[in-house]
């Protein structure tokens, strides 16, 4: 079937008598997808913040326990909206370090200015500009979301901040949580690894993830996380080559994202593991040469 061209008009919501912010915040909240940032969910809206002032959405990312304080403003971004979001989004990873968390900022005008300034903080703080375009279209009204900013790249040393685990624990809890099946997947992925470093690494138990260690110093250059429900466990990969790793796993059948340029995630099953062992095997040793390198 050809498509038929159909002309449309840009209108600005700030100015538009009824379809307001409240109006905005409905139609994200009844589909987070539309913001275009993977398979979300919506947590919460109009969280309250300690000493004042609320989250406009909260979601989450149940598979990267990744979650996003997106913050909404109808017309550009402002000085005041800029500093409301990344406040928002400090307040909420020192609540809840268990999980990543990413300020986002939804705005039908992201500035020059407002990029300028989030250059200055580039490796710092972890946000998303998306910028809101709202178009008629004969009767009907279509929302555009794109994103114009993605700095979610942060510095090596606050990856590996050992509190962003959800705090210390031990094997014990691991054996329990995920079961031993997921846990030899881990021990596994430790022993290559020690083949290959000549610093010789240890697994360290945090409640979100499991991460490593050597002679008491975190290096994440690859941590897992088991997800027992799901019978499958997330290896992770601090690779500069992360596209063409995600290209790889992509073309041998292995589930695998790359939210970020330099991070790449596979998830696997007991069985997959065994039967990619070769790749990932690979993989991992292109990984520990790069952080020996």
């Amino acid at each position: 079937m050809s498509l038929e061209y159909v002309k449309h008009e840009k209108i600005s919501l700030r100015k538009h008598p009824t379809l307001n912010e409240k109006w905005l915040h409905d139609r994200i909240a009844e589909d987070p997808s539309i913001l275009r940032l993977g398979d979300v969910r919506l947590l919460d809206r109009e969280r309250s913040i300690p000493g004042g002032g609320r989250i406009d959405l909260l979601l989450l990312d149940d598979d990267s326990n990744c979650r996003y304080e997106v913050e909404i403003q109808l017309g550009p971004t402002d000085p005041s909206h800029i500093m409301r979001c990344i406040e928002y989004w400090d307040m909420e990873r020192r609540r809840y370090p268990g999980y990543e968390h990413i300020a986002v900022i939804v705005a039908e005008d992201i500035t020059s200015r407002f990029l300028n300034l989030m250059s200055l903080l580039a490796g710092s703080i972890p946000i998303i500009a998306i910028q809101l375009d709202a178009l008629r279209v004969d009767e009907n009204l279509l929302l555009n979301f794109s994103q114009v900013l993605d700095q979610t790249e942060l510095r090596i040393d606050d990856t590996d901040d050992e509190d962003g685990g959800g705090g210390q624990t031990d094997r014990s809890y691991w054996d329990k949580k995920a079961g031993k099946e997921l846990m030899k997947v881990c021990d596994d992925v430790l022993t290559l690894i020690n083949q290959m470093t000549s610093s010789q690494q240890e697994l360290n138990y945090l409640r979100g993830y499991i991460g490593l260690r050597s002679n008491g110093v975190v290096n994440n250059f690859i941590h897992l996380a088991p997800k027992r429900t799901k019978n499958y466990t997330h290896v992770i990969f601090r690779n500069s080559n992360a596209a063409q790793w995600q290209e790889r796993f992509e073309e041998a059948g292995v589930a695998v994202s790359s939210k970020r340029k330099s991070r790449l995630r596979i998830s696997v099953n007991p069985n997959e593991y065994h039967e990619k062992h070769d790749l990932i095997c690979e993989a991992i040793e292109e990984t520990v040469k790069e952080f020996e390198g």
